[in-house]
């Protein structure tokens, strides 16, 4: 079978490594949307589900392939969900990864740990064109703490303060594999798979 180009609606270099670990069994070649020069989408939607369509669509349209978005962010319980679909983007539009940790340290200085309890959640989105009118849809979620500091060196974003309890570190102390595992990405891949195999059978 021929192998399918699938554009991946981010910039994002981690994720496109992580989905196309996931998806090595399918005959496709992840590309990330800068490779074709798309432009990020204005992400208008208020849940994690209208902005994956919504950077799904907008990739789709201008590449001309089938496109993959996930649209994933930070819950913490203390801070009523925040910084949730603004994650990326919490301590400002530019805004580094290093900045957001920080931003969400000081908004939690001085919470108790019973207090500092947090999910991560992810929305996959699949479409098959960009007028795909039932795309495939998928959720996960992840649930842990925030630490006071960060620790560990591997993943991204809010990785190095989001404490794992069963494995007693943070999600950048994990190996990679333990990570696709245990994480709201992995879990929203793994209900993915499945739905691949029909769009490739």
């Amino acid at each position: 079978m021929q192998t399918q180009k699938i554009v991946l609606a981010t910039g994002n270099q981690g994720k496109v490594k992580e989905l196309a670990r996931q998806l090595q069994p399918f005959p496709v070649e992840i590309v990330a949307q800068a490779e074709f020069d798309v432009p990020d989408a204005d992400e208008t939607g208020t849940t994690f589900v209208e902005n994956a369509i919504i950077k799904a669509r907008h990739a789709a349209a201008l590449t001309g392939l089938p496109a993959i978005a996930d649209d994933s962010g930070l819950e913490v319980e203390a801070l009523k969900g925040a910084p949730g679909i603004y994650s990326s983007r919490y301590a400002g539009p530019s805004a580094s990864d290093s900045d957001n940790v920080n931003k969400l340290l000081a908004a939690l200085d001085g919470t108790e740990e019973s207090s500092r309890t947090a999910r991560f959640q992810c929305v996959l989105v699949f479409l098959r064109h960009k007028d795909d009118p039932i795309p495939m849809i998928c959720h996960g979620s992840w649930q842990g703490k925030i630490t006071d500091n960060p620790q560990g060196e591997n993943g991204f974003g809010y990785d190095p303060v989001f404490w794992v309890p069963e494995f007693q570190c943070t999600a950048a102390q994990l190996e990679a594999e333990q990570k696709q595992k245990l994480s709201h990405r992995g879990k929203a891949l793994a209900q993915l798979i499945p739905q691949m195999e029909t769009y490739f059978s």
